[in-house]
């Protein structure tokens, strides 16, 4: 009898803590953005870029840049 009380609590936990992960969509759920705190077209912009692609190619996410130049990339 306390055997199967234990066995039952323990599937009602395995239960109770795998339900709400499986609900759940995958990480991220929507694009990346990466603030490139200088001015579009600059040497800072172009890696930005490149490490930007390699970034979403390994995470299959897709990576979008927002480039803010002036006042040190500080967003609005």
């Amino acid at each position: 009898m306390l055997k199967s009380i234990a066995s039952i609590s323990v599937v009602a936990a395995v239960l109770s803590v795998s339900a709400p992960a499986a609900a759940q969509d995958s990480y991220p759920s929507k694009p990346i953005t990466m603030i490139v705190p200088f001015a579009a077209g600059g040497s800072s912009d172009v890696i930005a870029r490149l490490v930007g692609d390699e970034m979403g190619r390994v995470l299959g996410q897709r990576i979008v840049m927002e480039n803010m130049g002036g006042a040190g990339g500080r967003r609005p």
